[in-house]
């Protein structure tokens, strides 16, 4: 069985036709052009999807009443599960973290795992509908903002920075997250939005409209905005602190280098160049390369196609990661609160920091890769 037989696609990216053979299974199809990835095929993929997104699902849902994390110090114990933590967010007057971190973590996979589901069921059965395309569209809108399998991580660099203060353990809630994130990355292996578009539209995928001077200009000057926008964040989002230290009634502040030559000195190396990556070259290194990307669009240079595609991927893929540091924000908070003896609140750096990363990545989205192969003022 094959996916296609000598279908003709344009490319998203970079508007190339390109024709393309019938795919066997664990087949992809490149545009030749680019290198983007047009089509792929696995056979058995809907069956697969639905298995693991229902698995996914039951993780999750099974990471919600249960104990997921215990801080004990000094005699006191402090125990959370995943929605109490976010409710001691709340009561804390820390309302926006709690916003940020339960829509990223658990609401938002949630609805993309009940996305995936109703796609699947609705191509077992055939059923195409307005319904169905809309929750299509929805689906890949929503995948870049779910960040799991960043809050996971952020919770075991959490755990590692607190070690060396009282005892941690963790409880059944931890475990389940876990595996609901493992289940989430296999679902997503599944998925194939171009694969589900075809199936939509009768074996076709309809070509991206051609580019517009008035668009191509609008992308430049949104990009610019939003890159201005976020570089006079980082500027915050470094110089204050992301969070606060109270020990035995003396408060110490942490920048976001602080934390990370801190962690150095204690010898905790690897995690130590994690948050340096995450939080100090990946937020840089994205404003940067999208900055020389939109300007050699601007000047509408013709040279270097294929390297600046692939670094504009590169920004794509990393940025979101950033955020380990904001959830690692949240998760002390949220766990080591107990008064004068040890407690922990955020810094005015840690909503400057995590509008940064979000500003990043619309500035990546608003940035249309299109102009890279085509001059703009050009364009019919």
């Amino acid at each position: 069985m094959t996916e296609s037989s000598r279908l003709t696609v344009v490319c998203e990216q970079c508007h190339q036709d390109a024709v393309l053979p019938g795919l066997s299974h664990r087949e992809r199809a490149v545009c030749p052009r680019c290198g983007h990835t047009l089509l792929t095929f696995r056979r058995n993929a809907t069956e697969r999807l639905l298995a693991y997104a229902v698995s996914a699902l039951v993780f999750l849902a099974l990471s919600l009443p249960f104990n997921f994390l215990t801080f004990k110090a000094s005699g006191q114990k402090h125990s959370i599960d995943l929605p109490g933590g976010l409710s001691v967010l709340m009561e804390q007057d820390y309302f926006s973290l709690a916003l940020i971190t339960g829509l990223a973590t658990l609401v938002l996979p949630g609805m993309v795992l009940c996305g995936l589901i109703t796609l699947g069921l609705a191509r077992k059965k055939n059923a195409r509908t307005p319904f169905t395309r809309r929750t299509l569209y929805t689906v890949k809108t929503l995948l870049p903002w779910s960040m799991a399998e960043i809050f996971l991580v952020g919770t075991l660099v959490s755990l590692i920075k607190i070690t060396e203060l009282a005892d941690v353990s963790v409880g059944l809630s931890f475990y389940a997250f876990i595996g609901f994130t493992t289940f989430m990355a296999l679902t997503l292996s599944q998925f194939d939005s171009a694969s589900y578009t075809l199936w939509l539209n009768d074996g076709q995928l309809p070509a991206p409209k051609a580019l517009s001077e008035s668009q191509a200009f609008t992308s430049i000057q949104r990009t610019w905005a939003l890159l201005l926008t976020a570089s006079l964040l980082y500027i915050p989002a470094n110089m204050l602190p992301i969070m606060h230290t109270e020990l035995f009634g003396t408060e110490t502040p942490n920048t976001i280098i602080g934390g990370v030559i801190s962690l150095w000195e204690s010898g905790s190396y690897p995690i130590a160049i994690i948050i340096l990556l995450a939080s100090v070259v990946v937020p840089v290194a994205k404003i940067i390369i999208l900055a020389w990307l939109n300007y050699s669009v601007h000047a509408q240079r013709s040279s270097s196609e294929r390297t600046r595609i692939r670094y504009y991927r590169i920004t794509e893929a990393i940025g979101r990661w950033s955020m380990i540091d904001v959830f690692v924000v949240a998760v002390l908070v949220a766990l080591i609160q107990m008064g004068n003896t040890i407690s922990i609140y955020p810094g005015q750096a840690a909503l400057a920091f995590c509008a940064v990363v979000f500003i990043t990545m619309v500035a990546a989205m608003t940035f249309d890769s299109r102009l890279i192969w085509q001059h703009w003022k050009q364009l019919p």
